[in-house]
């Protein structure tokens, strides 16, 4: 029930970065390809990491035909094995280790190549739906009331990576795109919807029976029985830097996979100094 993402974010995406058919890209977290059959169908080869092996078995399965690779693993840990044209990441960014992503995602590029992050949320436009703060008062009775201080953010005020990858030294922001678009659900759709967020999945049962049964109950009593969400997206894209040295405590093998590219490379480079 997640979202597709609209197509002029990818459009703008392969804009941004000059990408042309047949260039290799490398995606992080696929889940289930959402955000890969756009960019297959473009014509792109596509390395997909996975942590998950659920989701990346249904990957497979919904991508079988394209030109993709979709293997499980841990990306912090993957070896790449060629340099990529592009690393990106839709709604997955934030599960990669802060302190690792940004080296791994620059040692997985050509030069000049691209990182590209975005994500999908909730925004509030103008005239949009009512039910959301309607059906804050469950949430308030079950104790899952919203944090103090958080919004509700209107279209184009999502926040932004921006600093986080200025601050690694290891890219440069070349620009950041704001993209909003709205989906109808069905009861049971939203209910659906609504049991893939963390939040829900980790309240007492009791919380989402009551939660869940109020939905249906108010949701029938409209004519078309259903709710209208708007989704927007925050498109980051990130050029890689040259001759820029990875802060921490790098063993040899690592600088040399880092300057290689290649892990065979690595191991030729290692014996030669043995």
């Amino acid at each position: 029930m997640r979202p597709d993402y609209p197509e002029a974010l990818f459009d703008d995406l392969i804009a941004l970065t000059g990408l042309t058919p047949g260039d290799h890209l490398l995606e992080v977290g696929c889940a289930t390809g959402k955000a890969t059959r756009p960019l297959a169908r473009r014509g792109f080869q596509i390395t997909c990491i996975e942590l998950g092996a659920e989701l990346a078995a249904v990957a497979r399965e919904n991508l079988a035909g394209w030109q993709v690779e979709v293997v499980q693993g841990q990306f912090e840990e993957w070896p790449p094995r060629e340099p990529y044209g592009l690393v990106y990441a839709a709604t997955a960014w934030h599960w990669i280790d802060p302190g690792l992503r940004y080296p791994r995602a620059w040692q997985a590029l050509r030069p000049g190549g691209h990182l590209a992050i975005w994500a999908a949320g909730h925004v509030f436009p103008e005239g949009g739906d009512p039910f959301f703060g309607e059906i804050q008062d469950i949430y308030d009775e079950i104790g899952e009331g919203q944090p103090p201080g958080e919004g509700q953010p209107h279209p184009g005020e999502l926040p932004d990576n921006r600093a986080e990858i200025e601050a690694s030294g290891l890219f440069e922001v070349i620009a950041v795109r704001h993209y909003d678009w709205e989906r109808v659900y069905p009861a049971e759709e939203y209910i659906e919807l609504l049991s893939t967020f963390s939040g829900h999945l980790a309240m007492a049962d009791w919380k989402r029976e009551r939660l869940y049964g109020e939905i249906r109950r108010r949701l029938a009593l409209r004519r078309d029985h259903s709710v209208r969400r708007h989704w927007g997206a925050v498109l980051q894209v990130a050029r890689r830097k040259e001759a820029v040295r990875l802060a921490g405590p790098l063993d040899l093998a690592e600088e040399l996979r880092i300057r290689v590219g290649i892990r065979g490379l690595v191991q030729e480079q290692l014996e030669g100094l043995l």
